[in-house]
């Protein structure tokens, strides 16, 4: 072999193919939706490496073979594993900004005596994003407690969710949230939870979480006053994300709010919505 050649070699731990990216590639595609193009080859790599490890297997090709067998648990464990999930409490703060002085006052105005908000975090990663929905209402709405406010929070990786549900995060992670939201709405872990913090209880109790794919049927039957979507639909290819958001508009009440991610647009479905802020779109009522 040509020392040039083997120098420029990568090394690994497991042999791995193209023909192995193919076939996990498709495997995601089918059962999540998720496009992986072969620019992603190398991160499936650093994504599943550690399920050979577990499983004891010597190359991707093995666990190829795993996975076609159909082994339910070892599917969502490899779901589970090429799921991105990277967010923060109030992430794009002026979608938070935006619902608290445009929406809500609005609500308040066109239905005097209603006092019920509905909102869905699709794709709501590890918990941030709709715990800061539900502080941001705390903090605007007067008489909180005498609304009906239900905030659901969906995403497709389940060890995510269950992380999410438990809302206790390192304390590091809310160092970027003011002091005074700080000691409102989050209390400091003690004794073996030293250095983590958990969301308070009045807040937890606003969001309800499930695991949820995108692409499959959504069990809700209830609309929404607002969605968001954020960073999410960007993993799709061009006919899923307007299929996605062709539905938003479907389960959206007239007039009601998509928030999307700061590199986002509604990739062909514009005609169910019109502009209402930076990367916030208003169903056009019917």
């Amino acid at each position: 072999m040509d020392v040039s050649v083997r120098k420029h070699e990568k090394v690994r731990e497991f042999a791995y193919t193209d023909k192995d990216f193919g076939f996990l590639s498709q495997l995601a595609k089918l059962h999540t939706g998720i496009n992986l193009p072969i620019a992603k080859k190398e991160l499936v790599y650093g994504r599943l490496a550690k399920r050979l490890r577990s499983l004891r297997l010597t190359t991707f090709r093995e666990y190829c073979e795993y996975l076609a067998l159909g082994d339910a648990e070892e599917l969502e464990r490899f779901t589970n594993s090429i799921t991105t999930n990277v967010t923060k409490f109030f992430r794009e703060n002026h979608h938070f900004e935006f619902l608290s002085e445009k929406i809500v006052p609005e609500l308040i105005k066109e239905r005097p005596g209603e006092r019920c908000l509905r909102i869905w975090s699709a794709g709501c990663s590890s918990g941030e994003e709709p715990y800061s929905i539900a502080m941001a209402l705390r903090e605007c709405i007067p008489r909180v407690d005498s609304w009906d406010i239900k905030i659901l929070a969906t995403d497709l990786d389940s060890n995510i969710v269950q992380t999410a549900e438990n809302g206790i995060y390192p304390i590091k992670l809310i160092e970027d949230i003011s002091e005074l939201r700080r000691k409102r709405w989050f209390r400091k872990g003690l004794g073996g939870n030293i250095g983590t913090v958990s969301v308070s209880e009045e807040i937890k109790e606003m969001v309800t979480f499930k695991t949820l794919n995108l692409t499959d049927d959504w069990p809700m039957t209830g609309k929404f006053d607002a969605i968001f979507c954020r960073n999410v639909i960007i993993y799709f290819d061009k006919p899923t994300r307007i299929k996605i958001v062709s539905r938003y508009a479907d389960i959206l009440k007239n007039n009601g709010y998509l928030f999307v991610g700061h590199s986002e647009s509604l990739f062909g479905a514009n005609d169910k919505f019109k502009i209402a802020g930076r990367t916030i779109h208003r169903k056009i009522a019917k």
